[in-house]
């Protein structure tokens, strides 16, 4: 057993002696799907290995709980499931790249997706282990959430689903673009990207063009990490 497998079977022992000696008060029940919290260190520390299609192979406590899965509902599952859309992309682009031994390791920010809609924010790292054969044999995660980060239990990608032009717009505003830029890169004149524009300050209940982008950020309809500025397809009616 490797050092890597030696940490998530020393963190599931624990946390399965914990759950053996604090049992449930008479007449509630643990809802599939919710692991029990676990100790302040099982927390910072959230350790799983994946594959090299990306399906994780093990995890520990920690990374259970920040997910709201069982091992069952995790193990043998696409990594890509796990993943916020706003950085699916760059998350899945590092990842495929350890996995084709393009690299050793990288870090990248995470917001990672509960079974409830809810997410979670942190810091991932993942680092390639090679076979004596020299190939990458699996990809080990190592996941810090953020300090005081408990898990949202409502969703920050409240589906506020965008025209095809108002997403081209948002875009565009993103980029930097102004309202003549747009008008000529869309074919539209400038009364109508304004219309569009004010459209979505009173969406968002945004006071600017500005406040309108960090919102859009936030709320997962602009990819993070990808330029130009991209809106996810889900947010596309």
């Amino acid at each position: 057993m490797d050092t890597t497998s030696a940490q998530i079977e020393r963190h599931n022992v624990e946390r399965h002696s914990t759950e053996r000696h604090t049992p449930d008060r008479p007449g509630t029940e643990r809802k599939p799907g919710h692991e029990r919290r676990p100790t302040a260190d099982m927390a910072d520390v959230c350790i799983a290995n994946l594959d090299r299609d990306l399906r994780v192979i093990e995890a520990n406590g920690g990374f259970l709980y920040q997910f709201g899965r069982s091992a069952a509902e995790v193990c043998g599952r696409d990594f890509r499931d796990l993943v916020h859309p706003s950085v699916e992309q760059v998350v899945v682009q590092q990842l495929t790249r350890l996995g084709e031994n393009r690299h050793d390791r990288f870090s990248a920010r995470l917001v990672g997706l509960r079974p409830d809609d809810g997410v979670f924010f942190g810091d991932l790292t993942g680092m390639a282990v090679r076979a004596d054969n020299g190939q990458v044999s699996k990809i080990v995660l190592l996941m810090r959430p953020d300090r005081g980060g408990e898990p949202q239990r409502q969703s920050t990608t409240r589906r506020r689903p965008l025209s095809e032009i108002d997403a081209r717009v948002l875009e565009g505003i993103a980029a930097g673009n102004t309202t003549v830029q747009l008008a000529a890169k869309l074919f539209l004149s400038r009364q109508g990207i304004e219309y569009h524009v004010a459209a979505m300050l009173r969406t968002f209940k945004s006071p600017n063009r500005s406040a309108l982008v960090a919102k859009a950020y936030s709320e997962g309809i602009l990819r993070i990490g990808h330029w130009p500025p991209q809106v996810t397809t889900d947010h596309v009616a």
